[in-house]
């Protein structure tokens, strides 16, 4: 069995080309909403916007500008947080890619991630702060935008992800002889090679 083909048609064992393809769409669709709302926000606030309710008494939309990391925490090391994005979409991309095996939730929840986490990137290298929006009303709760949601339910959806990965479900040392056996016949077609 190979990392490109499903194991069994109920256990869905995603290959790298749809580890791209939704990786991907859910980078861009958190990154583009992220954005769109962000320069939404900020007009109305060029125009005197302050505060709306949206859903009374539980949401209003109230402007803030965060130079910390998601929900207002960490004010004052926004450099830090531009680089920890970097490493945030090498690190998805990286495993995504090398991994043997992983779960699509896994596969969700990094995109996720990786899309707000440059959606916030974005906001402090053009601003020098991340425009924040939601603000929950029934709790004292910091001010929040789309890009911390999909850090935050990204985060949580591929811990569950790699809790349930098809990953967990190898043996150990099959694996381990597998990897052994696809190492002999590299070394054995590069002597081959060399060999003609």
């Amino acid at each position: 069995m190979t990392m490109d083909t499903p194991r069994t048609a109920e256990e869905f064992v995603p290959s790298r080309a749809w580890r791209a393809v939704c990786a991907l769409a859910l980078f861009f669709a958190f990154l583009i909403v992220d954005q769109v709302t962000k320069v939404f926000i900020r007009g109305l606030v060029a125009h005197g916007f302050v505060a709306a309710p949206f859903i009374p008494g539980v949401l209003e939309f109230r402007f803030a500008a965060n130079t910390g990391a998601a929900f207002s925490l960490g004010e004052g090391f926004g450099f830090v947080f531009v680089l920890l994005a970097i490493a945030v979409v090498i690190f998805t991309v990286a495993y995504l890619y090398r991994a043997p095996l992983v779960s699509k939730l896994e596969v969700i929840g990094l995109g996720m991630v990786a899309g707000g986490a440059v959606g916030n990137a974005i906001d402090r290298l053009l601003f020098g702060f991340v425009t924040d929006f939601f603000c929950v009303q029934f709790i004292d709760f910091p001010i929040f935008n789309v890009a911390d949601i999909g850090i935050t339910c990204g985060a949580i959806i591929a811990f569950i992800g790699f809790v349930i990965s098809p990953a967990s479900k190898v043996d150990a040392t099959e694996e381990l002889n597998r990897r052994d056996a696809e190492k002999r016949a590299r070394k054995a077609a590069r002597r081959e090679g060399r060999d003609k």
